[in-house]
């Protein structure tokens, strides 16, 4: 059972008034997590990992009032879809291209091969679907914000968002002060040291802080890389859902339910709207500023929604899970980087 239920989402359409304590209550969620990261012990906690550790913490502590629900619900579905639909601002096709036919290759088969061995070892451990695939998508895409996207086609538990981004959170953070150390043993060139922390490092400001340690031309490899893995966000949800669509028995749902998740099609849009259209650079630096407070606030808005019970009834396996999808991908990348040498 989830915190949010039918009655709190039908509880989004009520009057703006009714949802302003929700509204505001994540918002404060959402200050203190950016406040939190200006702490010197707490600086390599991202805001959104922050905002969910404090909204679990405030509502298995304090308690979520009654009268707030219905505004979280709203910051926990609508407006997370439409902050997964705004990154699509921060890409654009010629980005991606730069990267070359053979590199967007090869970064795709890292994806899809993690993907697909992540979900593999979780149906092998016993671990819910729903669990797997978002623990999958954050390993493979780009952590947070993959999890966020994948959670509406995955139908999966608010405490399962909480797991996966601990999870993988805490794994990517490892590797992004793990991986600068293996340079020179490596013996990597900066382009390839960059391809692989790209390809293999699980949010986009890991990427950053971990590609730049090995020079400039490091670091630009690893951002384009990484960018080229976000793009690959809105097919694999969309893969997915046409995968659980298929499969789903209630054909009177899966004829209702749109294949394509309105949220994906903003995606796209948005970064086709990047690519083609002279965005004005006020409007543009608003939108790129604006989304990740807006993932925050979404991501805080799950947390209050979170019991720490149904946490731990999630065991160990999907933590072993979450581990095994790093060491993977970071293998995969290397392999991909040889074979590309």
């Amino acid at each position: 059972m989830t915190y949010f239920t039918a009655k709190d989402r039908a509880a989004i359409s009520l009057p703006v008034r009714e949802l302003i304590p929700g509204i505001l209550l994540a918002g404060l969620v959402t200050a203190a997590a950016f406040g939190l990261r200006e702490l010197y012990l707490f600086a390599a906690i991202s805001p959104m990992m922050g905002a969910i550790l404090i909204g679990i913490i405030f509502n298995n502590s304090i308690g979520v009032p009654e009268n707030a629900r219905a505004g979280i619900a709203l910051c926990g579905k609508r407006l997370l879809r439409l902050a997964v639909a705004l990154l699509g601002f921060q890409l654009t096709i010629w980005q991606v291209s730069s990267l070359g036919i053979h590199g967007m290759a090869a970064a795709a088969l890292v994806l899809a091969t993690t993907f697909a061995f992540t979900v593999w070892l979780g149906r092998l451990l016993g671990i819910e679907r729903g669990l797997t695939l978002l623990i999958a998508a954050g390993t493979s895409v780009c952590g947070a914000s993959a999890i966020a996207a994948m959670n509406d086609t995955s139908r999966a538990r608010d405490e399962d968002v909480a797991y996966a981004i601990a999870t993988v959170t805490l794994f990517g953070t490892i590797a992004m002060f793990l991986y600068p150390m293996l340079i020179d043993v490596l013996h990597l060139s900066p382009e390839a040291y960059g391809f692989w922390i790209g390809v293999s490092v699980h949010e986009v400001a890991q990427v950053v802080a971990a590609a730049f340690q090995g020079g400039e031309a490091a670091g630009q490899a690893g951002v384009i890389v990484k960018l080229t893995r976000v793009m690959m966000l809105a097919p694999l949800v969309l893969a997915v859902g046409l995968m659980i669509r298929g499969r789903t028995s209630d054909t009177a749902t899966a004829a209702v339910r749109s294949p394509v998740p309105v949220f994906v099609l903003g995606f796209i849009s948005c970064m086709l709207i990047n690519s083609f259209m002279e965005v004005p650079e006020a409007i543009h630096s608003a939108i790129v500023s604006a989304t990740p407070i807006m993932l925050t606030m979404s991501l805080g808005a799950i947390g209050l929604g979170t019991h720490l019970g149904r946490l731990r009834q999630r065991g160990v396996r999907p933590f072993l899970l979450a581990a095994a999808a790093t060491i993977f991908i970071a293998l995969a990348g290397l392999l991909a980087v040889s074979l590309m040498a």
